[in-house]
């Protein structure tokens, strides 16, 4: 099994970074990992800990439309170029934790995604370096109201609100170009979404290379690669889990926003 990299919070609310163990116990690391953490003498025991989301990113850089399908069902044509959009780091949420249903949305979708975790600073860069720059692979999902994005002509507070960005479990440094990514909603054994990874319109090498022609990617940044076709609502209540070959799922479930939140 590959190595799985983690982001914790102990009873104690210290944050490390670590690897998971088998037993589910954590080996602490003294640094992240893209940042040449190495292993130390300290273990968390299994019940000892929360997961966090598993990189804390300066920046999510997210792309619309990158599955043919998708923008299909979107009713518009395929990008010529990759389109680009940010979700701020406060949305970020970990697995097993709730998605808050805002009360400005009618309509609120999940969109499962293959994320990459951005591991050197990252500037003008060829597809070629780009693979040099990506130093591993997580699982997101590009919550969206679905209503305000339509309403609103541009997408930031569509894709903005709080916990609007499931992240995690861990992040992975190898993954198969033809992993499957598969949704799920509730109990249904069947997914809503299920695509190869290798069926995007633009690399994750292109896209690495195409932000870093407009922004400065920085260690432990956040690219969201885009979502296969098959989005739809989710309503409080429900239950969403994402699943790619070779990393794992991400699980979370919708509840209604309080305030405060």
């Amino acid at each position: 099994m590959a190595q799985r990299y983690v982001r914790v919070k102990t009873d104690k609310g210290q944050i490390y970074y670590g690897l998971l163990q088998l037993s589910r116990s954590i080996q602490v690391l003294d640094a992240p990992p893209w940042l040449q953490g190495q292993p130390t003498d300290l273990v968390l025991e299994a019940d000892s800990y929360e997961l966090l989301a598993p990189c804390a990113p300066t920046k999510i850089v997210a792309v619309g439309k990158n599955y043919r399908d998708h923008a299909a069902e979107m009713g518009t044509p395929v990008p010529d170029e990759p389109l680009l959009f940010l979700k701020p780091p406060s949305s970020i949420t970990a697995v097993n934790r709730e998605i808050h249903y805002p009360r400005q949305s009618q309509r609120v979708d999940y969109e499962g995604e293959l994320a990459l975790v951005i591991g050197d600073r990252t500037v003008d860069c060829t597809p070629e370096q780009a693979q040099s720059k990506i130093w591993g692979y997580t699982i997101a999902n590009d919550v969206t109201a679905r209503d305000l994005q339509r309403q609103d002509g541009q997408w930031t507070r569509a894709k903005g609100f709080n916990t609007f960005c499931p992240l995690g479990p861990w992040i992975v440094r190898e993954l198969s170009a033809g992993a499957r990514l598969q949704t799920f909603l509730n109990d249904y054994p069947n997914p809503v979404q299920s695509a190869s990874i290798n069926q995007m319109v633009f690399t994750p090498e292109f896209l690495v290379s195409y932000i870093s022609q407009v922004m400065t990617l920085l260690p432990g940044d956040v690219v969201l690669t885009g979502t296969p076709e098959g989005v739809g609502a989710m309503q409080i209540g429900d239950r969403i889990r994402v699943e790619i070959e070779g990393i794992g799922q991400l699980e979370n479930f919708v509840i209604a926003r309080s305030s405060g939140h």
